[in-house]
Parts: structure tokens; C-alpha cells; sequence
């Protein structure tokens, strides 16, 4: 698919994919020569690898899988979710902690995929990656996508840029107010 060359058209497409402020990403793409559409696209994949904000029915099936098959790669995830739920921790508590890690890999793996950096390694100093888009045959067009990082947070799905939902900072609030207490 041959990506709009206008603005207007950019911007429509950027709407149709439920991005925040297409014009904003179009305008960048087309004025600043930034492809912004291909990074989008490539966060908004990663954030379809995120738990749902407001889903932990992930939870019992990861506990499930652990529990039958507890010396599999990953069975670890399953196994203290159990141990936690079984102690008390608030589902709803867990999930914002396995989103939070979820996005912060996003970030990181964006941020990495900007090049390598083998500081004080001469004989590495010509080692490096970047995403690039590619044509029919594989080969990279076009100019890398990278900066992938900076809009991990403008991406979350909950709108909240991975802030803590309501219930988290009621809970934060009341800790403070009993940490000052004994203060």
C-alpha cells in the first residue's frame, strides 16, 4: 500500500487507525519528513502485546498453564501471580504492575532499536541496527523509523500515558496520609 503523500489524506488515514491527534502525526510525516505512520503502526502493534487496562482474566489462564506444566519457560509468571492472589494482592494491583513492565519493554526495545552502543569496544564501533521499511524483497526504503521511544506513553490504549488509574491513586493517597500519621 503506497502511504498517502498529503497531509489531508495522512491525517484521514491516521483517523481510520484510531490515532490521537492524526493531524499532528501526518502533519510531522509530510512537513518534517519523519515516517510517522510507520511508527505508529509498529507502536500500536506493540501495545496490542499489552495486558488490557481493565482485564485480568489473563491471570487464571497464566496460574492455569503454570500449574500444569510449572518447568516450562515462563511457568515463573503463573506461579507468582498464584503466590500473590493467594496472599491477598489486588488483581486489578497486579495487572497495572505487569502493564507497567509490558510498556517500559516496549520502551526500551524501541529505544534500542535506534542503534547499538558498544561504548569502549573499538573493535564493535561499526556494529549497528535500525527498523526500516522494506520493499517486496526485503530490501530497507526510505529513511530508518526511529524515536520509537518518545511516543510509547502517547500510544497506551487507556489514554492515561501508563499513569496509574484512579483506584491506584486513591490507594497511594491514603498510604501517604497514613505514612504522615506515624511521622
Amino acid at each position: 500500500m503506497p502511504i498517502p503523500p498529503s497531509e489531508s489524506e495522512l491525517a484521514a488515514l491516521f483517523s481510520r487507525l484510531g490515532a490521537p491527534d492524526p493531524e499532528s502525526w501526518a502533519r510531522s510525516q509530510v512537513l518534517e519528513g519523519i515516517p510517522q505512520l510507520l511508527r505508529y503502526l509498529f507502536l500500536k502493534a506493540a501495545w496490542r502485546n499489552v495486558a488490557s487496562d481493565d482485564d485480568t482474566s489473563w491471570m487464571r489462564s497464566e496460574i492455569d498453564r503454570a500449574n500444569s506444566r510449572p518447568e516450562e519457560p515462563y511457568a515463573g509468571l503463573g506461579l507468582g501471580l498464584d503466590q500473590c492472589l493467594r496472599q491477598g494482592v489486588d488483581p486489578v494491583v497486579l495487572n497495572e504492575m505487569f502493564r507497567c513492565a509490558q510498556a517500559t519493554m516496549i520502551f526500551g526495545i524501541g529505544y534500542l532499536l535506534d542503534g547499538a552502543n558498544f561504548s569502549g569496544l573499538d573493535e564493535l564501533r561499526d556494529v549497528s541496527w535500525a527498523l526500516f521499511q522494506t520493499d517486496a524483497d526485503g530490501r530497507p526504503t526510505g529513511p530508518a523509523i526511529g524515536g520509537l521511544h518518545e511516543s510509547v506513553l502517547q500510544l497506551d490504549p487507556s489514554g492515561r500515558e501508563m499513569r496509574p488509574p484512579e483506584a491506584l491513586r486513591a490507594i497511594a493517597s491514603r498510604n501517604a496520609a497514613i505514612d504522615a500519621g506515624r511521622g
